[in-house]
């Protein structure tokens, strides 16, 4: 399951969650954003029920962005126990954003 992360539920979604949180940061007018999307999609599929995958809207939730000193998208976070452990920026492949994330596992 793919969350969707606003300035609203992001403390009790990613900040408070129990189990480590991948955040994509992206925009739909984003090319490298809209080619990471099935990417991310598979992601959440895979890792459902040991990390929560969601995304936040840079342009919608401008707030959030500003907070996380995004500079450009897509920008992949991966919060574990409330704090930010892992930041990576751009399209990657499939298996490299899986070896971050089951390097939190």
């Amino acid at each position: 399951m793919e969350y969707k992360f606003t300035s609203a539920n992001f403390e009790a979604e990613v900040i408070n969650s129990d189990k480590p949180v991948l955040v994509d940061f992206y925009a739909d007018w984003c090319g490298p954003c809209k080619m990471m999307m099935p990417v991310v999609d598979k992601l959440a599929e895979t890792y459902d029920g040991k990390i929560k995958v969601g995304k936040v809207n840079s342009d919608e939730e401008s707030d959030l962005a500003a907070k996380y000193n995004i500079m450009s998208i897509p920008s992949f976070l991966i919060f574990k126990n409330g704090e930010l452990v892992e930041t990576m920026t751009g399209a990657m492949p499939s298996d490299a954003l899986a070896a971050k994330l089951d390097s939190v596992l």
